[in-house]
């Protein structure tokens, strides 16, 4: 079935992004069934007018959340730009509420104040295509790139903030979980293709985060947060099925 997101000030008409789509690629025809998304919830719908570039729905019933109640927030070490593009993709597929590319030492590419625009709609034209892919039902967020210290304002909003580290040692995700069984909030901060530094660990430790190891093995940067994402998300039960 056809996914769309609602016009938040006009609960009853299509984004006009998605109403294009509807009109001008699908041709979808008065009385069609789609489901579509506004706030937190999911509602099956079908379309009830047609008027120039609107199109104005009429909710059935409402669906089953696709969202986690566990709002993650992905801190990635900005890597080089392809693979950027499929950490976005695969991590809101994952379910993170927010993205937020941070520049560390080790970074091998070097943001450009000049592409930012560019680079800010193509990042957020990703989530919200991989929102719609994935039935998610609020899009989240690519924020523009912050230096590490600029972290702090991020952190203090969360429960608590894991690190995976390759020098950390003994406390994995289920070591994680077991110290931190119940959260509302969590941050996931991941090193770029030359991974974390030791002041920058430090800085991370000050701040209240906590190093973890993701096992023996070095995983690259592209690998990493899907891994951790993936691991916390079950372990904290966002894996399961809607009750």
């Amino acid at each position: 079935m056809h996914r769309f997101y609602l016009d938040e000030n006009r609960e009853d008409l299509l984004l006009r992004e998605d109403a294009r789509h509807a009109l001008t690629v699908l041709r979808l025809k008065k009385g069609d069934s789609l489901e579509v998304f506004c706030g937190n919830q999911r509602y099956l719908a079908e379309i009830a007018e047609l008027s120039g570039e609107d199109v104005r729905i009429r909710r059935i019933s409402q669906l089953p959340s696709t969202e986690p109640r566990l709002r993650m927030t992905l801190f990635q070490g900005l890597p080089k730009a392809e693979k950027m593009e499929w950490i976005i993709q695969k991590s809101v597929e994952l379910g993170v509420a927010r993205v937020v590319p941070v520049l560390m030492r080790r970074c091998v590419v070097q943001w450009k104040p000049a592409e930012a625009s560019r680079k800010m709609e193509r990042w957020n034209r990703i989530a919200r295509e991989a929102c719609k892919q994935s039935g998610r039902c609020i899009i989240p967020e690519v924020s523009a790139p912050v230096p590490m210290n600029g972290l702090s304002p991020f952190l203090s909003t969360l429960d608590v903030t894991a690190v995976p580290w390759e020098e950390a040692e003994g406390i994995g995700p289920a070591g994680f979980i077991r110290t931190h069984p119940a959260l509302t909030s969590l941050g996931i901060v991941i090193g770029p293709e030359g991974g974390i530094t030791p002041d920058e660990m430090g800085f991370l430790s000050r701040e209240g985060c906590f190093p973890i190891t993701l096992g023996p093995r070095i995983l690259r940067t592209e690998t990493a947060g899907i891994a951790a994402i993936s691991a916390l998300m079950a372990l904290y039960g966002e894996m399961e099925g809607n009750a």
